[in-house]
């Protein structure tokens, strides 16, 4: 008798030393579907048959022990408290993630995901959806967590996975977060159009949405309308920031992600489109009155508002003290292995260009260069 597809995967894999991570992104899927599949909780295609043929070179093999019957799902109780559980587990790893960074909390968050999706996928009824709902919320802050580390690739491959779990959950909350995730995502890659895209199909229909998910959207709008230019661009802004700054006060829900209650959130929200305005006076000031007011565990966020801090400072003309503010971010962008931090950081190269080649440049060259590799943090 054949040995089941499982079986035969399993084979293959270990004769040449290949994880079920590291198929599934050999072949385009997550590791928690692709383990489903294997298990037959999910169908296998053709097509995905052979690309894991391919990828493990078992020629044809597998393909052809996908033909046989599929083993019947295994059915297990699965317990209401676990949603509780896994909602809490969300919520920490975001209060971890300030302290932590994406370096150590990938893993961590990537196998929970994993054990969610088993666990969603033997249950049923509403309890099957409440957990699929929390599944997006953890594929989202994998996305966030791979952005972070500087994986854009691998981060929007998280954000469509969210996006598909929100669009499964039919909850308009997890869609419109899932949009503004996306479009946090565009925004560092400075595409100020795509921004405005998605953010506009989020608020389409902004009376179904909390006031958290109407506000995170909001702010981000104004982060395109600053990256993209266009006319208008700084009334545009400050509108929609007031509007988002009107909902802060409004938020009451319990859903475990997003961050707009943060204190002086809207401030930083501000500071940062004025900096990418060219209105360098009124960020530096607001700056200024805002880090220190942040709390002491906000450490990650202050160093990338120190660089972004240090941009402004420039734009004003005072090169010096924008290299020693930046200073004060490079030791954070070392320990926490935020590849977005060191981005910001270099930024500040291009707004010191009329100092180049003084002491000021020389400076901020020396401590760019003591900053390590994305990927590896002190």
């Amino acid at each position: 008798m054949a040995d089941d597809l499982y079986a035969v995967v399993q084979r293959h894999m270990r004769q040449r030393g290949v994880s079920l991570r590291a198929l599934a992104r050999a072949v385009h899927h997550v590791a928690s579907y692709l383990s489903m599949v294997l298990r037959g909780i999910k169908p296998l295609g053709p097509a995905l048959a052979r690309d894991i043929d391919r990828a493990l070179g078992a020629d044809g093999e597998i393909t052809a022990a996908c033909l046989q019957p599929a083993p019947a799902p295994r059915e297990m109780p699965v317990a209401p408290e676990l949603v509780d559980y896994f909602r809490q587990q969300l919520a920490g790893h975001y209060a971890a993630d300030r302290f932590l960074g994406p370096g150590r909390l990938i893993a961590v968050a990537s196998a929970q995901y994993d054990l969610l999706c088993d666990i969603a996928g033997t249950a049923s009824g509403p309890l099957r959806g409440e957990l699929w709902a929390t599944a997006a919320g953890f594929a989202a802050l994998l996305g966030w967590l791979h952005q972070d580390a500087g994986n854009l690739t691998e981060s929007a491959r998280w954000h469509d996975v969210m996006i598909e779990r929100a669009h499964r959950s039919h909850d308009p909350q997890l869609v419109g977060f899932a949009l503004y995730c996306k479009a946090m995502l565009r925004t560092d890659m400075a595409d100020g159009a795509s921004v405005l895209d998605l953010t506009g199909a989020g608020l389409r229909d902004d009376h179904r949405l909390v006031p958290k998910v109407r506000a995170l959207l909001l702010q981000q709008a104004a982060q395109g309308h600053a990256l993209a230019g266009l006319p208008g661009a700084h009334g545009a802004c400050d509108r929609l920031l007031c509007d988002a700054d009107d909902l802060t006060a409004q938020i009451s829900d319990d859903y475990p992600w997003g961050t707009c209650a943060a204190p002086h959130w809207i401030d930083t929200q501000r500071a940062t489109v004025w900096t990418r305005l060219g209105r360098f006076p009124e960020a530096s000031s607001l700056w200024e009155q805002v880090i220190p007011a942040l709390p002491a565990s906000s450490r990650r966020d202050i160093g990338v508002y120190h660089a972004r801090h240090a941009q402004a400072l420039a734009g004003c003309g005072e090169p010096e003290q924008a290299v020693a503010v930046a200073r004060l971010a490079a030791p954070v962008a070392a320990q926490s292995g935020s590849a977005r931090m060191r981005a910001e950081l270099h930024a500040l190269r291009q707004r010191m260009e009329p100092w180049r080649g003084g002491q000021p440049w020389r400076d901020l060259d020396d401590t760019l260069r003591a900053l390590p590799r994305a990927g590896k943090a002190s």
